[in-house]
């Protein structure tokens, strides 16, 4: 059974509880007490601005369940993580400064698992700057 439910009718909010369906001649309206306030407007309404009424959401959402015990939180800890060849680089605006970051193999991966780093989070950062910008010299030169 539909009871207190509230509306917004002529930008108006009414609120009101349910007595009866009207019978089969007006099976789309509803027959409701309103509250004092509001004791002047008519007391049928159209079924499709009537809600179902919940007291809790746990009757709104029967099969949702409750997490009682929160999940552990698991710290991972950042090994630097051993660097095969950088492929591209890029520079980034960071809070308004330049920021080279560099797209990043690691070793005994595949290229989905490439990730932009920072130019300092990158461990043997530098060896592996040179080796990138040698090579894309190198690149150049046999074009």
């Amino acid at each position: 059974m539909r009871q207190n439910n509230t509306t917004n009718k002529g930008g108006t909010n009414l609120t009101w509880n349910l007595i009866s369906q009207k019978g089969t001649r007006w099976k789309n309206a509803v027959e409701v007490k309103l509250t004092e306030e509001f004791s002047r407007e008519h007391p049928e309404i159209p079924v499709s601005l009537v809600n179902p009424y919940f007291q809790t959401e746990e009757d709104k959402f029967p099969s949702r369940k409750k997490n009682t015990t929160p999940q552990e939180i698991v710290e991972v800890e950042d090994s630097p993580v051993p660097i095969k060849k950088i492929i591209k680089a890029r520079k980034i605006r960071l809070n308004g400064k330049d920021q080279r970051q560099h797209l990043v193999r690691v070793k005994n991966q595949t290229a989905d698992t490439d990730k932009w780093l920072a130019e300092d989070a990158i461990p043997d950062g530098n060896l592996h700057s040179r080796r990138f910008r040698a090579s894309r010299k190198t690149e150049k030169s046999h074009k």
